[in-house]
């Protein structure tokens, strides 16, 4: 090892694939972390050196990651030029190096680093990236000439592999980081895609709505949705539901349920009965996708020479609306049904309705009553949600729909638990 011999070079110290795995470490110019010390201390104790080392190597210098035995802060101060670097021979060579005395080894002699610092016994071996190539190295120092012994080199060669352990695990989890970060906007870009981008202008009511993505799902798209557009005859279809299940399949099933109801909705005018048709397109599923959800849809006919808005509505499993009067009564809208996609013939009815001037109807999936307090576990509740329709909802669709969004968010800490969407219909008084 100490022959005076080349090795050809592997590992080029200005390599365009090793300077890129070097950057993308993020270790370069960053202050001493435990992990890299605890490493490099074990060596300078179990050699019985003044220095150990560990260094992150570019085409410029040789920075200190670790560098016990140097009172050295800052990471400024934390380095040398990489022609003074020992480290250089070890990534020219793509192996270790052990140097008995360095003043003297024609490999060494020359580097200004045995006069300014003092190197005379030098021992290191690569640091790899996941991939293989050499970041930079684990080295112990000494002041002084020694041989080096098989039990010195076995300990610094497996110390050298921790810390290429570290720097992959550092990595792996950076990955892991940023595949989540993707994953997750994808997802929300995927949930988005089954919401509506803008709600449309309805003659004679102000619409609002709100969807709050759940902020423990991560990657998994969960199923509610809400949906407002024309039919036939100047009438309007309203609909929101809620997909059992999260994920891929619950997506399916959501873009299933809203184009479903647009499709019935072209020729059939009860409620209850595009619902039905929902039903049955379920019920086609492959048994391996077999999703239920619940859902409440109305449809709105124009609005009347009084300024009352009528329509009907029909709850297949889900929440019943809230029906907030001018004057502040607040009632629950619809006759229970059954939920889709669990039996053949399910229980739907129509239930007519009127708007008034003033009044507001307040559409909701189960995310905001079972929103949870996360200390107390306490849930959001139907109380605390009548509370504040009967409080904000004379006041106009947005307005409630802010104030829905903000009790949800400060009741949760922002840690909502399930997604939830709201939807509001509002007829003005002027």
């Amino acid at each position: 090892m100490t022959s005076g011999k080349r090795v050809a070079p592997r590992h080029g110290v200005v390599d365009p694939r090793r300077l890129a795995a070097v950057r993308a470490t993020g270790l370069l110019d960053t202050p001493a972390e435990e992990p890299f010390d605890n490493l490099a201390r074990l060596a300078a104790t179990l050699l019985g050196t003044p220095w150990a080392f560990v260094t992150v190597v570019d085409d410029r210098r040789s920075f200190w990651k670790s560098c016990i035995g140097v009172d050295a802060a800052d990471p400024a101060d934390r380095q040398n030029a990489v022609g003074a670097s020992f480290c250089r021979y070890v990534i020219d060579s793509g192996a270790e190096l052990i140097v008995t005395d360095a003043a003297t080894d024609p490999r060494t002699r020359d580097n200004p680093s045995v006069e300014s610092m003092g190197i005379r016994a030098w021992i290191g071996f690569p640091i790899h990236s996941p991939d293989g190539l050499i970041l930079g190295t684990f080295c112990a120092v000494d002041r002084r000439a020694r041989r080096w012994t098989d039990r010195d080199i076995l300990t610094i060669s497996g110390l050298a592999k921790a810390a290429s352990s570290e720097v992959a695990l550092r990595e792996t989890a950076r990955r892991a980081q940023a595949s989540m970060a993707q994953a997750v906007a994808l997802a929300r870009t995927l949930q988005d895609s089954l919401l509506p981008p803008l709600l449309p202008e309805v003659a004679g009511l102000e619409v609002a709505a709100r969807y709050l993505p759940a902020t423990a799902v991560g990657t998994d798209v969960v199923g509610d949705f809400y949906d407002l557009f024309p039919h036939h005859d100047r009438l309007w279809g309203v609909a929101l539901g809620d997909v059992c299940g999260k994920g891929l399949d619950a997506a399916k099933v959501t873009a299933l349920a809203r184009y479903t109801i647009r499709a019935a909705a072209t020729w059939q005018r009860s409620p209850a009965q595009v619902l039905a048709h929902l039903n049955d397109a379920l019920a086609t599923q492959r048994p391996d996708d077999h999703r239920f959800l619940t859902a409440v849809y109305a449809v709105l006919h124009p609005p009347r020479s009084d300024g009352s808005v009528h329509g009907n509505l029909a709850l297949g499993g889900h929440e019943p609306p809230l029906l907030r009067r001018a004057d502040g009564t607040v009632t629950s809208l619809g006759e229970p049904g059954t939920a889709l996609g669990i039996v053949a013939a399910p229980s739907l009815t129509d239930t007519r309705f009127a708007l008034k001037p003033g009044d507001s109807l307040l559409l909701f999936t189960d995310g905001v009553t079972e929103a949870r307090q996360p200390h107390t576990r306490e849930f959001f509740g139907d109380d605390r949600l009548r509370q504040i329709v009967r409080d904000d909802g004379g006041q106009g669709a947005a307005p409630l729909a802010q104030a829905l969004e903000t009790a949800v968010l400060d009741f949760t800490k922002d840690h909502t638990s399930d997604d939830t969407a709201l939807l509001i219909l509002h007829v003005p008084t002027g």
